[in-house]
């Protein structure tokens, strides 16, 4: 497999008429995101969503058709809709209500959140139902020290009033835990929320076992966490290399055998 499939022309199916290369380009790429969500088990059902904004003035923005499995979502059927959550081409399948309410708020406010992720995990789910929330004494959690804000729980997100208190929950953060409800994260592209998910999930995932064995946690101390930044700048910084992320995507592509080719 062409490691750069989902980012190079030559690697991609050709690009259907009266679409711009860009846009297919991404819908390959937010396609692919779908596959590794469903390999790596972080679906529920048909819900959920993972959304990705079209470059240009109209906010436009691709999210998955309400009722097709993240196994079934391909490029050609991702939807393209506004941020009153209308699909601005001809489509046969709906938006769900509540991802078009969390995603649009997200996207409309935060011109740096190209792509808004929303899980419903066992372990994200378990940690946002604790009133500590996300504790910071895992390798994973540390690393996102400062970079979580909460959101209250105010019920099934279909209530387009809720938007604006999204918004003012996350603030200029990464990481939203909606309490009692799941987790959101938000990148300025694919590859990057991609690696902010996998990190917050395996620091989930740390606390509810660790939680499950007798004894208290090992405390991080607070000069380790203020350091780590520094620490993690080779990785975020690279300069005339890929995409903050873009290996560990690319190699999660790879390691399920996922093709843009087959994902048309």
């Amino acid at each position: 497999m062409d490691v750069m499939s989902f980012n190079s022309p030559q690697g991609q199916p050709p690009c259907p008429g009266g679409m711009g290369e860009d846009e297919w380009a991404l819908r390959l790429e937010l396609a692919a995101c779908y596959r590794l969500f469903h390999h790596l088990g972080w679906t529920e059902s048909i819900f959920n969503h993972i959304s990705a904004r079209l470059q240009g003035p109209d906010h436009h923005y691709l999210i998955n058709p309400f009722g097709l499995l993240y196994s079934e979502v391909t490029a050609s059927n991702l939807i393209r809709i506004d941020l009153d959550g209308h699909p601005v081409r001809p489509t046969p399948y709906s938006v769900n209500v509540a991802g078009f309410v969390i995603h649009s708020a997200v996207h409309s406010h935060r011109p740096d959140a190209q792509c808004v992720m929303h899980t419903h995990t066992t372990a994200g789910m378990a940690v946002a139902c604790k009133q500590g929330g996300l504790r910071t004494d895992n390798f994973n959690s540390a690393q996102l020290f400062g970079r979580v804000a909460y959101h209250d729980f105010e019920g099934i997100t279909t209530d387009t009033a809720e938007q604006g208190r999204i918004v003012q929950s996350l603030g200029d953060k990464e990481v939203l835990i909606l309490r009692n409800h799941g987790l959101l994260v938000a990148g300025p592209h694919i590859p990057q929320a991609f690696a902010t998910m996998w990190c917050l999930q395996r620091a989930c995932e740390v606390q509810v076992l660790s939680d499950s064995m007798a004894g208290p946690n090992v405390q991080v101390p607070q000069s380790v966490l203020d350091a780590i930044p520094l620490q993690a700048k080779p990785f975020r910084e690279m300069p005339g290399g890929p995409r903050r992320g873009q290996l560990m995507f690319d190699a999660a592509l790879r390691g399920f055998g996922l093709r843009a080719a087959d994902l048309a």
